[in-house]
């Protein structure tokens, strides 16, 4: 993204098509009066305060009327983007949105790129970077439990924790580094034992941060489930139940499933992406033969396994052997179906069910919750993180801090001690934004929808 911040930009803000209203977007130095050549209205745009609602006609270069629209006025630095800002609500027609936008084009307004609204606000000290991606986060929640996540990430709950992490890093570094300047007098501004322990406190909040992310992780992408079996073993009759729908082909013909299917479903807030995969077996049938090989691709990428049979076989155990060579064997969970045609004592497999009578089942759902969210007590309340960027930063905040404590431990000079401790506020800061590059902001902001 190629950020030039006295541009006024525009960009539809709601979903193309069909609909009551749209909204299209301006904001910069000056929009509001780019709005106001194209308005007609009782009161002159430039003359509005801000956070009012107008009513008029935009009209094109011709002064043509293209609508009557609802016009949101916001002024600076009071709007979303800290910029003087515009907001047209006009009818939802394709038509209606591209004349009004080509309207705006022409009064040398150019059009928005993905994320910029959110990036000047971030520029702009409206937001820091965690709450920046918790916007994006909000706009791809499909749980209450992901909104409720990112909801707390824009709050600040993280960025707080951070901040206050990297200022009481800034406070023992500033010691540090004050007595290099008085070297050559051997005074001691901090006996050495003390910083060692504050940054070992340091440490300790950074490990629990850390211990967070699988948990943040689930909230915030769901958990991949594949139903792994032998043919004709309930696989898909298992899925359909979940989903409460028939969404896969049941017979009693082995190998009716071919290809995997994939299904979403929120249970108690998680989002579940469920595998029906085909039947794992050895086939000579070339399209059976590919369904299969699908099979094991969506084991590899799989949370959870549910490993399922029925009673009267057991579980298969060569069938148990290849998963464990694919995935940690905590996260396989072995299912005995149609336990209502035999009776046997179950003393092989995790749970067993009978999904024609729908029995066991809410037991095998509570297991999926609680491999998914492990036994950590965290709650969306937490300070957690939950994507890649900040565990990595995170990660490499403490291997600087552990070499600064072994430095410490081991007299070496105060200048390495400060170049680890550097690199740790360093990290911490590229979590929040305070330390930034465009290579960052440009991987992070070209997700976003191109209105927001």
């Amino acid at each position: 993204m190629n950020l030039a911040n006295n541009d006024i930009i525009t960009a539809l803000a709601t979903p193309a098509g069909e609909g009551a209203i749209s909204i299209i977007r301006v904001s910069g130095e000056n929009s509001i009066e780019k709005v106001d050549s194209i308005f007609e209205g009782r009161i002159k745009l430039i003359e509005a305060k801000s956070h009012t609602l107008h009513y008029g006609n935009i009209l094109t270069n011709n002064m043509e009327v293209i609508d009557d629209v609802l016009v949101s006025v916001f002024r600076n630095p009071n709007s979303y983007t800290g910029e003087d800002s515009i907001e047209i609500s006009s009818h939802s027609s394709t038509i209606v949105v591209k004349k009004i936008i080509e309207a705006l084009v022409e009064n040398n307004v150019r059009l928005a790129e993905p994320g910029e609204f959110t990036r000047r606000a971030f520029l702009n000290g409206k937001m820091d970077l965690v709450q920046a991606e918790a916007v994006a986060d909000i706009i791809n929640s499909r749980t209450e439990a992901s909104l409720r996540g990112a909801r707390n990430q824009l709050d600040g709950i993280l960025s707080k924790k951070i901040d206050s992490l990297r200022k009481e890093l800034i406070n023992s570094t500033s010691l540090i580094e004050l007595e290099l300047d008085f070297a050559e007098e051997d005074l001691e501004f901090v006996a050495k034992d003390k910083v060692a322990e504050e940054i070992n406190d340091i440490i300790k909040e950074i490990d629990i941060l850390l211990a967070t992310y699988s948990f943040g992780r689930v909230i915030r992408d769901g958990v991949n489930v594949a139903i792994v079996g032998r043919p004709n073993v309930g696989k898909s009759s298992l899925l359909n139940y979940i989903l409460k729908e028939s969404r896969a082909i049941v017979s009693e013909i082995p190998g009716t499933t071919r290809d995997v299917i994939r299904e979403e479903v929120s249970i108690d807030g998680i989002l579940f992406k469920l595998f029906d995969t085909a039947g794992i077996r050895l086939t000579e049938d070339s399209v059976e033969k590919e369904g299969v090989e699908r099979s094991r691709v969506a084991v590899k990428n799989s949370d959870i396994i549910i490993l399922i049979d029925e009673l009267v076989n057991g579980i298969p155990k060569e069938l148990y052997n290849e998963l464990i060579e694919l995935i940690d064997k905590n996260r396989i969970i072995t299912v005995l179906n149609k336990c209502d045609l035999a009776n046997k004592e179950l003393n092989e497999a995790d749970v067993k069910i009978s999904v024609k009578e729908e029995t066991g089942i809410e037991k095998l759902l509570e297991m999926l919750k609680q491999k998914s969210l492990g036994s950590n007590s965290f709650t969306e309340k937490s300070a957690v993180i939950n994507n890649v960027r900040h565990f990595d930063a995170l990660s490499k905040a403490k291997k600087d801090l552990v070499e600064a404590i072994d430095s410490l431990i081991n007299n070496i000079s105060g200048e390495f001690i400060s170049v680890n401790l550097r690199g740790a506020i360093d990290s911490l800061g590229e979590i929040i934004g305070k330390v930034t590059n465009d290579d960052i902001l440009n991987n992070i902001f070209h997700k976003f929808c191109i209105g927001k």
